[in-house]
């Protein structure tokens, strides 16, 4: 009968949006872990707009933080459009198609009319491209509203059929809402490997939110050495994680083997290609399927 190596996680305090911050892992780092809201904004009266090239910007009196935002959303969409391929179809939100921002006078306005939990600062309905948030919300500006771009571009580009799995489209999301934080993801994700804490790729592939917040996460896990372990995480610690392990991933993706291959990846998803052909079709000098990444990725955070 095996021998199981024991790590239980210690029980940690709730903290808002999922910020989880172990005291040997992440409380250096400081990095936030956003989850995506989504529901349709719900229409108050009296709008006033803020336009740009692929955005509408209503607001209620909040000109000057409207322009902001939408200055921002111009320079996320840039950006993240061309990080992931997506730059060729820049005309695509434009005119009627343009992104709709709603900016609400205070959080109380947001809260009431959206029907959002309390912690959030912003949501996006992707099928509709609408977001929303409130006036003031810097947080808004720097963290979520690049995340929930890169959500609507991704999206937008590969579609919303196939089997994109969740880390992926997580994975790009994170990682440009840390920005300069991200070779701290990749210090924190080795410190996680060094405890052989980490995740398998079939695991994060199968990861549900709703599932996770349930209970308590016990997977049989193998240790660096190769020796069977028993991972114990409470849900907060699973989901953070996942979020993690998902923008370690993209990020490896994207640096070690670059970003003009990233892109040519994502067009082979966009073009139907199950993630594994599209994998295969990219990365074949390094590796075919998603065992192959995941054997790539564990070599690299173990250098």
């Amino acid at each position: 009968m095996p021998c199981y190596n024991m790590f239980v996680s210690r029980q940690l305090p709730h903290l808002p949006r999922g910020l989880w911050k172990p005291a040997r892992i992440l409380a250096a780092a400081g990095l936030l872990f956003f989850f995506s809201a989504t529901a349709k904004p719900l229409l108050a009266q009296d709008w006033q707009t803020v336009k740009s090239e692929h955005f509408l910007v209503f607001h209620q009196g909040s000109e000057n933080f409207a322009q902001k935002v939408a200055n921002k959303a111009e320079q996320y969409y840039q950006s993240i459009a061309y990080d992931i391929g997506y730059a060729r179809y820049s005309k695509f939100w434009s005119w009627e198609n343009r992104v709709k921002i709603y900016i609400y006078p205070d959080k109380p306005a947001y809260l009431t009319n959206t029907g959002s939990p309390e912690w959030t600062e912003g949501l996006a309905d992707y099928k509709n491209r609408s977001i929303a948030s409130y006036a003031g919300s810097e947080n808004f500006t720097e963290n979520v509203l690049p995340h929930e771009l890169a959500h609507l571009i991704f999206r937008d580009f590969v579609g919303f059929e196939g089997d994109i799995p969740l880390w992926l489209d997580e994975g790009i999301a994170q990682w440009w809402t840390t920005g300069s934080k991200n070779q701290s993801i990749q210090t924190i994700a080795k410190q996680l490997y060094a405890r052989d804490a980490i995740l398998s790729i079939k695991d994060i592939t199968n990861f549900r939110i709703p599932k996770a917040l349930q209970l308590k996460y016990v997977e049989k896990v193998q240790t660096k050495d190769g020796s069977p372990a028993i991972l114990i995480l409470t849900p907060e610690q699973l989901i953070n994680t996942f979020y993690l392990q998902s923008a370690s991933l993209v990020g490896f993706m994207r640096e070690r083997y670059g970003q003009d291959r990233f892109a040519r990846f994502c067009r082979e998803l966009r073009d139907g290609k199950t993630m594994d052909k599209a994998l295969q079709a990219v990365y074949a000098d390094y590796f075919r399927d998603l065992q192959g990444l995941e054997k790539a990725w564990r070599e690299y955070l173990a250098a």
